[in-house]
């Protein structure tokens, strides 16, 4: 009787939770244009009887009943925006289709899945007095365009309440193994002077001989710490702009460099080795938001994700773990990468499965290997 009603509550759970992804995939939200789904995440949270449920922006997240300011906090987190569906679609993105097993639509995979997986671990165990962390589910937006009203508010905001994580579980794509790094990115626009002059006399001075010069350099750049999981910093010169006409020597030569960034500097301190590596040219950086990410391999989620027999890696691809800088963070969720932002987007339901299987059962097992450490008496008073 007792394994029927596993099983029945396996079930119910499984139904719940593709039920959740259909009406989110039925509900267009494009990166910045995710009012509706917060709408619905925020309602159905509810309906399931989270008590602390908060909206910010497009972000919700709801906060586990035994929150306890002394004990720290685990982070339960995907996004709900999308990419725009690409134009070789053959089905409707925005209409959910099952089919041979799988679930047609656009952000099956990247990344609803994860969501609603990591929904149901956190209302499965949001009310665990006995876990050494309190869990927060945060469902979170513009994650594609790494926009200001997503991760870059939503953070600030969590400290804001005094709820910054310690530690965070990121829902993507990644067949439930468990991406323990991410490179960061670094794109620098760079601009080399010269002096025009008549290319037949020889006159002037020429701005793309200047950039390769420079270019030669970074071709070589190497830094004095490498990154013991991420290996060196990669620089790659991947566009190039120069000249009016033949006959005319070029007195500028724009460039486009892009470096994948590791944890053995910051972006910040990146950009200032790249600079000082070139001797002619002006180099700008887009952006240092996309900040690398490393989780110590004794870091309690990465012990739990490896007694589960669960694979590690390097993702290739970048996340919001990109903005949570200095949190440590596991990437981990159904489906798979390559799928994602791709025609006729599916998760297959089994993934689901499975992930409504570990997801719980990888919280569980980094919360045996947490010392909780309550406070003396009188510690933490002023």
């Amino acid at each position: 009787m007792m394994e029927e009603k596993m099983v029945i509550g396996e079930h119910n759970r499984l139904n719940e939770a593709v039920s959740l992804l259909k009406r989110l995939i039925a509900t267009p939200s494009l990166s910045r244009e995710e009012e509706t789904t917060a709408d619905i995440w925020e309602a159905w949270l509810r309906e399931q009887g989270a008590e602390n449920v908060v909206r910010q922006h497009n972000n919700v997240f709801a906060v586990g009943s035994s929150y306890d300011p002394f004990r720290p906090t685990l982070m339960l987190n995907s996004h709900h925006d999308t990419v725009k569906p690409s134009p070789s679609y053959i089905r409707d993105p925005f209409s959910p289709e099952i089919e041979e097993g799988k679930l047609y639509g656009l952000g099956s995979n990247d990344a609803g899945a994860s969501g609603v997986a990591l929904a149901s671990a956190f209302l499965d165990l949001k009310d665990r007095a006995d876990l050494p962390f309190n869990l927060i589910f945060a469902i979170t937006a513009a994650e594609e365009v790494m926009g200001e009203k997503g991760m870059r508010a939503f953070l600030p905001y969590l400290e804001q309440l005094g709820m910054l994580p310690d530690m965070v579980i990121v829902g993507e794509p990644t067949g439930m193994r468990a991406a323990i790094a991410e490179r960061g990115l670094l794109v620098f626009d760079a601009e080399t002077e010269g002096k025009s002059g008549h290319a037949a006399r020889n006159e002037g001075v020429n701005a793309i001989y200047r950039a390769i010069e420079d270019i030669e350099l970074l071709r070589n750049f190497t830094t004095p710490v490498v990154s013991e999981v991420l290996g060196p910093i990669k620089v790659s010169v991947t566009m190039i702009s120069a000249g009016t006409q033949h006959n005319v020597v070029p007195d500028l030569c724009k460039w486009v460099v892009d470096v994948r960034t590791t944890d053995a500097y910051t972006n910040q301190e990146t950009v200032e080795l790249i600079r000082s590596a070139v001797k002619w040219s002006r180099l700008t950086p887009r952006s240092t938001r996309v900040q690398a990410s490393v989780i110590s391999s004794d870091h309690p989620l990465v012990k739990a994700a490896m007694s589960l027999g669960l694979e590690t890696f390097i993702s290739p691809t970048t996340s919001d773990m990109a903005l949570m800088h200095g949190i440590p963070s596991l990437k981990i969720g159904p489906g798979e990468s390559s799928r994602s932002h791709t025609a006729d987007e599916y998760i297959k339901i089994g993934e689901i499965n499975e992930a409504l299987h570990l997801y719980p059962l990888l919280i569980e097992s980094a919360g045996g290997l947490i010392e909780l450490k309550r406070p003396q008496i009188g510690e933490g008073v002023s």
